[in-house]
């Protein structure tokens, strides 16, 4: 079957690519050119690429030409695009459309885990709203007129080879500097807003399995999550336990610890991230995907962060 993967270089794609096809599809990287995959792989050999700019005028037409039997969108950020694709691929062979949406569909908790799939509350930014407004439109357009949609939200991509949210909740390296010094960081609030890394492997996993378990997964939205979460302060108290040090671990409050960290763009980054303190159910996902993941949220961080001490970032 051929499948065409919408943005296929990055994180997801890394892994998603090789399961495919190391598992007999024919497989079409639709790249901007920019990046390359964050693991060699020799499946890659195998792959067509086509360099095409989702900003370019023909973009949907020229998806719609390759006749795909699967498309995985995994670079769709806006809901006038989800209906253009979705509008395009109608009139082709497409027999699955897989977008990918985001944890940031979902607005604030009221209680935990979330249940797989359900919407709740507004989403915090307008990243999140579209994200909502587009799994709502495929799940839409799949009852009303059979269009082969599947949804799936990742959590927060981690991994060795880049950047991962922090014990601050953001991309900041520097509370891992500090706690590989053995110095004393502090924490937002009482450190006990959680964060919910998840290793792009799994993500990908979650993606293969839905093509593979293709009639479980017409119509429903899943999570692709590792099934924990860890708070602030015991990601904090983890580190200084990886690098050998004592915790030096204290808290001020949101306003004060903002001047702390001393950079307004990341501290919005990290209440965007806190101000949901997501976990996950995936029982769903376990029972109609087949979903074993492979990583635990705690080998995810140990693995982004040795990364980081290899490329001698710390």
């Amino acid at each position: 079957m051929k499948v065409i993967v919408i943005g296929g270089s990055g994180h997801i794609g890394t892994y998603l690519v090789p399961m495919l096809v190391n598992n007999g599809y024919e497989v079409t990287n639709i790249t901007r050119g920019q990046h390359k995959p964050y693991e060699d792989n020799s499946g890659w050999d195998k792959v067509k690429s086509i360099v095409l700019d989702r900003k370019s005028e023909d973009f949907e037409k020229n998806i719609a030409e390759q006749n795909a039997d699967i498309v995985i969108d995994l670079i769709n950020f806006n809901i006038n695009d989800t209906v253009n694709i979705a509008e395009a691929l109608k009139k082709t062979n497409c027999k699955h459309y897989l977008y990918c949406s985001s944890c940031w569909a979902r607005g604030l908790a009221d209680c935990l885990p979330f249940k797989s799939g359900e919407e709740t509350g507004t989403p915090l930014c307008a990243y999140g709203k579209d994200k909502l407004a587009s799994e709502r439109y495929l799940c839409e357009q799949y009852k009303q007129n059979g269009f082969p949609a599947t949804c799936i939200r990742p959590g927060q991509i981690s991994g060795a080879g880049w950047d991962i949210i922090s014990p601050w909740g953001n991309l900041s390296k520097e509370p891992f500097k500090r706690i590989a010094k053995g110095e004393e960081i502090y924490l937002p609030n009482f450190g006990m807003e959680t964060i919910h890394h998840v290793h792009a492997y799994d993500v990908a996993q979650v993606f293969y399995n839905a093509v593979t378990y293709r009639e479980n997964a017409l119509g429903e939205v899943f999570e692709a999550a590792s099934g924990a979460s860890v708070t602030l302060y015991g990601y904090a108290k983890l580190m200084y336990e990886f690098f050998g040090k004592e915790p030096e671990i204290k808290f001020l409050s949101w306003d004060k610890w903002c001047e702390y960290e001393g950079n307004a763009e990341e501290c919005e980054h990290t209440y965007l991230h806190i101000a949901r303190s997501g976990c996950y159910d995936i029982e769903k996902e376990k029972q109609l995907l087949n979903y074993k993941p492979k990583y635990t949220n705690i080998e995810t961080i140990k693995l982004a962060v040795q990364s980081y001490i290899d490329r001698g970032l710390i």
